[in-house]
């Protein structure tokens, strides 16, 4: 399990990296289709809102990784995965929610 927990801090670290730098105003790291009807006005509070989104990503998979790293186990490592989707269904949720506020939707 060491070499999942090690993958998933690697892979939320370079989200975290990302995230940060759209919570700083870079929302061209955001697909263009993604930003089409947001409003000049409103794109900066909408790179710090997508960002959220981002950090709990990040989150859940660095708690998801830290859960790995106890033992290996079949009810940890199920409870390693179960924190991973749920942490993703969540994500999603935030950002869906914050594409439908300032872009209209998809």
């Amino acid at each position: 399990m060491i070499v999942y927990s090690v993958l998933l801090f690697a892979i939320a670290a370079l989200f975290v990296g990302i995230a940060v730098s759209i919570y700083r105003g870079n929302i061209n790291l955001i697909h263009s289709y993604h930003q089409k009807h947001v409003k000049e006005a409103d794109q900066r509070d909408y790179g710090k809102s997508f960002s959220k989104g981002l950090f709990v990503l990040a989150a859940s998979l660095i708690f998801s990784g830290a859960v790995a790293l106890f033992e290996e186990t079949v009810p940890v490592v199920m409870t390693s995965i179960g924190i991973l989707l749920v942490g993703m269904i969540i994500a999603f949720v935030v950002i869906a929610r914050v594409q439908k506020k300032f872009n209209g939707g998809f």
